[in-house]
């Protein structure tokens, strides 16, 4: 403490936090370590707070800094990445849709409490899509059983949402083309849904002829696709986290059985492009943490909510995502 906010009595001031100190201390009261509160008039409250406050804040915006810097430049890596790959109307709509997502996760695990990073997107600027998603990290064993299943569910609902938006607009300005105009040799697995939807928009096509796909379609294919992805019910997956608020351990043998028989489809149909993904679920593990509280209850709304994600699975995804001819 500086000069001027001495008394004439130092020992009056005095805050003892060294060790020796306090090990003399004539209280009995007072153990080592333990910061005696000092004697202080008003005036020196005042100023001891405002010199205090400054170094608080400082920490707090330094960890605040720490927290954002890397998502930032992941974020901004992706939608350079993106945009090289499909340009400014692709990289929008694909950005708002994994932000949405995200964001879906993010706000509800801030509602319940649980610790939370901010996104971290993956750019991957060699991919037809430009990136591999995003991620965000939540500190396990921090929500209960009702939380764990508000915070998986309500990303890929808020990430759907912009996806089907995006996949309906986009087809209204796509065009029908002959499969012998076609001037890329890469083509699009068909979701079941995303099917319908073009068949909303042009009917059954004609033969030897496609859909020429507008950027913004293309996006929508992809949220559709990715949404589909996270919702298998396997380990740390959107699917996984809700099937366990469901079943609770129940759930292990079924995401057990689920990953097995991932790997024998792609060994069985030659699918060697989910190798990486199944290596990582694996090495995740198929089966689910306990929450804080597996004893919280869901209530019949969120069962069948569950129920309806979980089947939305195998409408939105494709084994083989795309096709080389």
């Amino acid at each position: 403490m500086s000069d001027d906010l001495q008394d004439d009595d130092p020992e009056s001031n005095r805050i003892p936090i060294d060790s020796e100190d306090l090990d003399r201390s004539e209280d009995e009261n007072v153990r080592p370590f333990e910061v005696v509160q000092p004697k202080l008039s008003n005036s020196d409250k005042n100023v001891v707070t405002s010199i205090a406050e400054p170094s608080i804040q400082s920490a707090v915006a330094l960890k605040g800094a720490k927290r954002w810097k890397l998502p930032l430049g992941l974020f901004v890596a992706t939608c350079v990445s993106t945009y090289l790959v499909g340009g400014v109307e692709f990289s929008f709509a694909l950005l708002v849709t994994l932000l949405a997502h995200e964001f879906g996760h993010y706000l509800q695990a801030v509602r319940y409490g649980v610790p939370a990073s901010y996104p971290y997107f993956i750019p991957m600027p060699l991919s037809p899509i430009g990136t591999m998603g995003a991620v965000i990290g939540m500190q396990p064993g921090k929500g209960n059983r009702r939380s764990l299943f508000d915070i998986a569910i309500t990303g890929p609902i808020a990430g759907l949402l912009p996806a089907l938006f995006f996949s309906y607009y986009g087809l209204t300005q796509s065009t029908i083309i002959s499969v012998a105009e076609a001037s890329s040799n890469l083509s699009l697995g068909e979701p079941l849904i995303f099917k319908a939807l073009v068949y909303l928009q042009f009917g059954s096509l004609a033969e030897g002829t496609d859909v020429l796909l507008h950027p913004v379609a293309f996006a929508g294919w992809v949220g559709i696709f990715i949404t589909a992805l996270n919702l298998f019910p396997i380990g740390q997956l959107d699917g996984g986290h809700i099937l366990y608020s469901l079943l609770l351990r129940r759930s292990h043998q079924c995401s057990m059985l689920i990953l097995f028989g991932c790997i024998g489809g792609v060994v069985f149909f030659g699918y060697w492009g989910w190798t990486l993904m199944l290596s990582l679920l694996i090495w995740m593990g198929a089966k689910h943490p306990p929450t804080a509280d597996d004893e919280a209850i869901l209530g019949r709304g969120r069962i069948i909510l569950g129920s309806l994600a979980l089947l939305f699975m195998p409408l939105g995804f494709t084994p083989m995502p795309f096709i080389i001819e």
